[in-house]
């Protein structure tokens, strides 16, 4: 004999409210778009006059969190700027301790983690650049430079296109 469990109908399904943000306008899609590829041609153009690489992948993300969530604290120049040289050299002491390798790179980008949370300087894509580094192994001086030079540009960059479009939020929320 079937239980009342199994001849109930089953309710039906509701939709659920999403969590998530509302979806921008489309001017303000076109904004952090077109901030994005401005800044990221301008590292390209920089790195060729200097005939250096200043673009590495972690910047397209931070560009994109600069430029799309501008007032998020991932976003701010103290986690862009403080982020990314932390995590790099976190990256170099990790080179030196383990030396290159895949191993050593995955502990560098969770250690790079850590020191980003302590520092309070957090920003994600900087965990990469701390891979980067004990894979491509650079000369400390020169990337630590490079990547200074890169990383506030980025910050400019950002202050540059909030002030250009008069219902942006203020970026930054704040710099130290």
């Amino acid at each position: 004999m079937p239980t009342d469990q199994a001849t109930r109908p089953r309710p039906a399904l509701r939709p659920v409210a999403s969590r998530a943000p509302a979806a921008p306008t489309a001017g303000t899609v076109l904004h952090a778009t077109a901030g994005s590829i401005a800044v990221l041609l301008l590292l390209v153009a920089a790195g060729s006059l200097l005939h250096q690489p200043m673009l590495i992948p972690p910047l397209a993300a931070s560009a994109a969190l600069v430029h799309s969530t501008p007032t998020l604290p991932l976003a701010q120049p103290r986690s862009v700027i403080g982020g990314h040289l932390l995590a790099a050299l976190t990256g170099f002491a990790v080179l030196a301790a383990f030396g290159h390798s895949a191993w050593a790179a995955a502990l560098a980008g969770g250690l790079a983690v850590t020191v980003m949370m302590i520092s309070r300087t957090p920003h994600s894509p900087a965990a990469a650049t701390a891979v980067i580094v004990v894979l491509q192994a650079p000369r400390a001086l020169h990337f630590l430079g490079l990547l200074t030079a890169a990383t506030a540009l980025l910050v400019l960059a950002g202050m540059a296109a909030t002030r250009a479009k008069s219902d942006s939020p203020t970026y930054p929320v704040y710099w130290w």
